[in-house]
């Protein structure tokens, strides 16, 4: 009797070590897998958070090339035989309808009174010149017009209704500090809708001319002060 009951335990103790053998593996990737286990630590903390784009002060996307592989290409100023680099689409539409009205109703403008994107390297990160970096601002009369003082009170009133014509879309340098006349840039980020509004009037402006900001019955764009630089 003493015997059998010695084959059933070694029986059971088998079946028990069996079964505990089999699941090793299981156990084994459980605990490894665990939260807290070194190794899945050292994983989670290994993985690197994608690096976030650099950006101007208005929040767009700085761009380090134009006319390839970028966001900004060169364009022409409708009726001022001037080209100039920006952001196309609706930056494009605002920034173009911008300088048009600066050379119909403030001065006209020559080779060289128009700059739009520079290289990063060339402008200060932080200040609203920075702008130029992503294409989203340009500046009219570079150099000398960028003091204050720059315009006539004529000009300036015109300056003035240019901007405000844009809806708070558009920021003039001349309101910065420090004071810079010749710079416009996009004043909003590039999700905000204001700024496809804009570029949509303009755009609807452009199609039926004599009707819009800054143009007079049976004219085009007012033709402005006239008035030669200070």
């Amino acid at each position: 009797m003493q015997q059998k009951m010695t084959r059933r335990t070694v029986v059971r103790t088998a079946a028990v070590m069996g079964a505990a053998a089999a699941l090793g593996p299981v156990l084994s990737t459980t605990a490894t897998a665990a939260p807290g286990t070194g190794a899945a630590t050292t994983a989670v903390a290994g993985t690197r958070k994608p690096k976030r784009p650099a950006t101007s002060a208005n929040g767009w996307t700085i761009q380090t090339d134009v006319d390839r592989d970028s966001q900004v290409w060169t364009r022409s100023v409708s009726g001022t035989g001037l080209t100039v680099p920006v952001w196309i689409g609706d930056v494009e539409t605002v920034l173009l309808h911008v300088v048009r009205r600066f050379h119909y109703e403030v001065e006209e403008l020559h080779a060289g009174d128009l700059v739009g994107w520079r290289p990063a390297k060339e402008v200060r990160r932080h200040h609203p010149e920075s702008n130029l970096a992503s294409g989203t601002a340009v500046r009219i009369r570079p150099g000398a017009g960028a003091t204050q003082g720059s315009l006539f009170p004529l000009q300036l009133d015109a300056v003035r209704a240019i901007v405000a014509d844009c809806g708070g879309v558009v920021r003039w340098g001349g309101d910065d500090k420090p004071v810079d006349e010749s710079l416009f840039s996009i004043a909003v980020g590039p999700l905000d809708p204001r700024l496809a509004d804009l570029a949509a009037r303009i755009r609807e402006w452009n199609a039926t001319p004599g009707r819009g900001a800054g143009t007079t019955a049976g004219q085009g764009p007012s033709g402005g002060s006239g008035s030669d630089r200070p």
